[in-house]
């Protein structure tokens, strides 16, 4: 297991950080400062079932303990797992992503296997806490990370405080409803209509993009139109590996870089509907500072596309809000990148902990 920092200025107690994915578990044990000391990501191994994966994570845990001389010093593990969850009884409910890890009760689980206390939390409130402790929020009272990948997921943290809801179903920003007509797009991933997620995830972009790619024969993103009656089956992560002539959200970014006015013009629609998102969010809940993370963020701060799809998120939302708000409002990229998962695990159970 790579180790990323010097143990010997650690500061001790450590917490592990487990961000559990479809396809990989990112295991990172974290000092008290934040530092990353040992990291590894490890298959899921999905079929294999969650028992299995709570057995190899066990005896991941222990070794590196044992390797490290840090035996003893890790009073609990942070858990970030994607949702639905219940929070109150520690069990995963009903993952699409881990079909064959429905109504598993990972807490009572890890905790038996491990012998540790266990920090439960949905894998975008993990992140957000990671953002929120470690990243784009840490000079922040209180925040909303939106993730922007094949579905939009949420973190909302209020005066140092994660919003997890009554259901486990707090922060789900993704399914705030944006078109409530029967024409509305459909959110592939929650069933409802008009959702945030249907226009604004990677998955919305593509169906967004094929319905109105008719209209621009002009566009390179042609080469990959699909029929008309198959439309409706299109979806794309800019994550997965797809065949050569599917249409993914990358595609439309990079047409957007070569100067694509339709590609262009997708980005500037994703960019209104996350800004009208974002005003229903901020008028509720008045947090300070709106961060982006995720993979769908047309190139991020770094890149002319993505400044572009920023600042059209924040010309929408100083169209909708009142001066002051938008003037005490902070919209910005994510800075973790994919730790932020992780780190944030176990940033909650160090805060559980009370470290």
């Amino acid at each position: 297991m790579p180790e990323s920092a010097d143990l010997q200025a650690a500061q001790a107690p450590f917490f592990w950080g487990v961000d559990i994915g479809g396809t990989g578990i990112k295991c990172g044990l974290v000092d008290s400062g934040g530092k990353t000391v040992a990291y590894e990501y490890v298959p899921t191994y999905e079929p294999q079932g969650p028992q299995a994966a709570v057995d190899r994570l066990a005896k991941l845990i222990e070794e590196t303990e044992q390797r490290l001389g840090v035996t003893g010093k890790v009073p609990r593990i942070g858990i970030g797992a994607p949702g639905p969850i219940d929070l109150e009884r520690g069990y995963l409910v009903g993952p699409p992503q881990l079909p064959s890890w429905w109504n598993f009760p990972l807490v009572e689980a890890m905790r038996s296997t491990t012998g540790r206390e266990v920090s439960f939390l949905n894998d975008a409130n993990a992140a957000a806490y990671g953002e929120f402790w470690l990243g784009s929020g840490q000079e922040e009272q209180s925040m909303i990370l939106l993730t922007l990948g094949t579905g939009v997921g949420g973190g909302i943290i209020i005066d140092d405080q994660l919003v997890n809801g009554v259901n486990s179903f707090g922060s789900e920003c993704g399914h705030i409803l944006l078109d409530p007509s029967p024409e509305a797009q459909l959110c592939r991933w929650g069933g409802g209509r008009g959702h945030l997620e249907a226009y604004a995830s990677a998955t919305g972009v593509v169906m967004r993009t094929h319905q109105q790619l008719p209209d621009h024969p002009e566009s390179a993103l042609q080469r990959f139109a699909m029929p008309a009656d198959d439309g409706s089956q299109s979806a794309g992560s800019e994550c997965d590996t797809k065949p050569s002539d599917r249409l993914t959200s990358k595609r439309v970014y990079e047409a957007a870089v070569a100067g694509d006015p339709f590609a262009l013009e997708m980005v500037d629609q994703t960019a209104r509907w996350l800004g009208i998102g974002i005003t229903s969010l901020v008028h509720t809940l008045d947090p300070g500072s709106v961060v982006l993370g995720g993979a769908m963020n047309f190139g991020g701060a770094e890149c002319p596309v993505g400044h572009r799809f920023l600042e059209g998120i924040r010309e929408e939302f100083r169209q909708r809000t009142f001066p002051n708000v938008f003037a005490g409002t902070t919209l910005s990229y994510a800075t973790l990148g994919s730790d932020a998962g992780y780190l944030g695990a176990a940033g909650y159970a160090r805060k559980q902990a009370g470290v």
